[in-house]
């Protein structure tokens, strides 16, 4: 991943993330604050056009202009529940919290942790490149303890994760925010099986749910060439058998509906928005 605008795939989806968590924090009821999310869109200059600042501008857009308002909703709702998620089960004695595909979250730098919680990202190297380069220029601090493990997750990766501190017989908090949706479901599987194996009881998951790719409205998005590097990633995760698959595999899964998220944090919803999250607490090995 290179800050030089050269940015595909999964590098430019993380950036469309900081984008969206860049605009939220400078709005007055702004349901949470990253002041890093900004820093990483100037070290990558020309990453995406310029924002539209008129009326024809927007209309020229067309149906993308909807689209980025789908996201943009999704990606903020989903950024405050998972803040909390992660300041709860904290609070409740989870002193792990492992971020899968971290990306270009700032979790370890902004929110306020509990004393003696370690946060561990994981993601590819070359993410962490640009990512750490950017927080050091920052001089970013910490305010919990902070590991990063480069990995590829679709490969071996929980000896990587012991190696770098992590204690498997301790109560850990997991994330995999907008992860599984670029796997195959025998890809996910795979995933929360190591995840579960490394899980003792009273562990906690969080993902996302209701898969945001697979609605009608942005299965139009597949036909847009502007949108084929994003649409080409999206593989569909363990899809709408996510609970089950949860119960069958040691952990008591429970559902969050969007919609009433929305209106618990005081936000309307855009039409074409759905979907949700699922929490789960881990019974057993």
């Amino acid at each position: 991943m290179e800050p030089d605008g050269s940015l595909k795939g999964v590098a430019k989806t993380a950036l469309g993330v900081a984008m969206v968590r860049a605009r939220e924090s400078l709005r007055d009821d702004r349901l949470f604050n990253d002041p890093y999310a900004q820093r990483f869109l100037d070290a990558a200059p020309g990453a995406f056009p310029e924002e539209p600042t008129s009326a024809e501008d927007l209309a020229a857009l067309g149906p993308l202009a909807s689209l980025g308002a789908v996201f943009a909703f999704h990606g903020v709702l989903r950024t405050r529940f998972f803040d909390d998620y992660l300041l709860t089960a904290t609070a409740a004695g989870c002193a792990q919290v492992v971020l899968l595909a971290a990306g270009l979250d700032t979790r370890a730098l902004r929110l306020p942790w509990p004393g003696g919680v370690s946060v561990f990202e994981l993601d590819l190297a070359e993410l962490f490149a640009f990512k750490e380069a950017v927080l050091a220029a920052c001089d970013a601090v910490p305010t919990c303890e902070r590991g990063i493990v480069p990995v590829d997750l679709r490969e071996s990766w929980t000896g990587e994760l012991v190696a770098a501190g992590f204690d498997p017989t301790a109560p850990t908090a997991w994330l995999a925010e907008g992860l599984l949706v670029y796997l195959m479901a025998d890809e996910a599987a795979r995933l929360l099986t190591a995840v579960g194996e490394l899980s003792a009881p009273g562990s906690r998951l969080a993902f996302e749910h209701g898969d945001i790719a697979g609605s009608a409205f942005l299965a139009q998005t597949r036909g847009m060439p502007t949108m084929d590097q994003y649409t080409s990633l999206w593989k569909g995760g363990l899809g709408e058998d996510a609970p089950g698959w949860l119960s069958r595999h040691g952990w008591q899964p429970q559902p969050h509906d969007l919609a009433e998220l929305a209106a618990s944090y005081g936000r309307p919803v855009p039409g074409p928005a759905s979907g949700g999250f699922l929490t789960a607490v881990r019974t057993g090995r």
